[in-house]
């Protein structure tokens, strides 16, 4: 079974047991709801089930408490693991949205040349939009915004982009 992040747990709050987490996730809400079932990965290799019993914002953290750990020596071994959900609990996304492990390794075409252009190899999130890394063979990496006027169309069955690669973005 795969398993995809969500965040990682960087300290413990308090002494009831609520932990820190810096998340990757794109909706923290709809994903930490009271008895969502998360994953705990260690660093070395343990694996635990959890169940979310609160969630709540605090400063650029999510903070959670999880279903029968209530205090803060219950929790300290979280830290520095991975909560994460298989792929049975993804969300269903909007249109026009994608998981990154959907568009990593996808073959990005050029509808100027009808030519492949390379490979998506990650996605950055600087700020307004996102931008994906396209790696290319013999040439540096190249960085596409996630704007409407560069990326036409993503068919993530075929694993297939088409873009179209605006003047200056190819140096």
């Amino acid at each position: 079974m795969e398993y995809f992040d969500v965040g990682k747990v960087v300290n413990t709050h308090g002494l009831k047991g609520e932990v820190r987490v810096i998340s990757v996730t794109t909706n923290p809400e709809a994903r930490y709801f009271e008895g969502a079932p998360l994953t705990w990965f260690g660093k070395k290799g343990e694996r635990e089930q959890l169940t979310v019993r609160s969630h709540r914002k605090h400063k650029t953290f999510d903070l959670l408490t999880f279903e029968d750990y209530y205090n803060i020596g219950q929790v300290e071994k979280f830290v520095g693991g991975t909560l994460r959900v298989s792929e049975e609990e993804l969300l269903e996304l909007p249109e026009d949205e994608f998981y990154v492990h959907e568009l990593v390794g996808c073959s990005v075409i050029d509808t100027d040349t009808n030519e492949e252009i390379g490979k998506i190899k990650e996605i950055l999130s600087p700020g307004a939009n996102d931008v994906w890394v396209v790696q290319r063979e013999g040439k540096k990496d190249l960085l596409l915004p996630y704007i409407e006027s560069v990326v036409l169309d993503v068919d993530i069955e075929n694993r297939v982009v088409t873009v179209h690669v605006l003047e200056g973005l190819d140096e």
